[in-house]
């Protein structure tokens, strides 16, 4: 039997179209070519891509969440690393306090001024505490998960609250 007769089975992998092309025949024959047909991409692969560029958008809105999910990277890795590190972080949970000390003596405050200093100290020594607890003991131990949630959701509320007002 002929070439030109057989046919011939081609295996391509999974995907990919595959084209066929005669050969040339005769005294001039041409250059080789290649044909590009286009690839559709799956739909995990564009839901993936819809779900990313809608992330992208929001970025700034989502600032808040963000850092929660680094700062739970990072306690995490700070516990398996170095559990010590969390004696390291346990004095900063102090410096809120500290801050609104120094600033309410060099200015005062009354009424709303008062109350956000106040929020603002009170949840900078709760992160503060908690970081320093997530690195000693891991930060899926014990209820520094549903502290972490928690502080997560305040965060982003207000963040949310207050940048759509200025």
């Amino acid at each position: 039997m002929s070439s030109r007769t057989r046919t011939r089975k081609v295996r391509t992998a999974a995907g990919v179209t595959a084209v066929q092309i005669p050969r040339q025949r005769g005294r001039r024959r041409s250059q080789p070519f290649v044909v590009v047909v286009p690839e559709h991409p799956s739909l995990t692969r564009e839901a993936l891509g819809f779900v990313g560029r809608g992330l992208w958008m929001a970025r700034h809105a989502l600032a808040p969440t963000g850092i929660a999910v680094l700062a739970l990277v990072i306690t995490g890795l700070l516990h398996v690393i170095a559990w010590w590190s969390a004696l390291v972080l346990a004095p900063a949970a102090l410096a809120p306090a500290v801050w609104f000390a120094v600033v309410q003596r060099s200015r005062p405050a009354h009424g709303s001024t008062l109350a956000w200093r106040i929020a603002l100290a009170v949840f900078a020594t709760l992160t503060f505490a908690w970081a320093a607890l997530a690195a000693g003991f891991g930060p899926w131990v014990g209820p520094l998960a549903l502290v972490w949630l928690l502080v997560l959701i305040v965060a982003q509320t207000v963040w949310l609250i207050v940048r759509r007002t200025h």
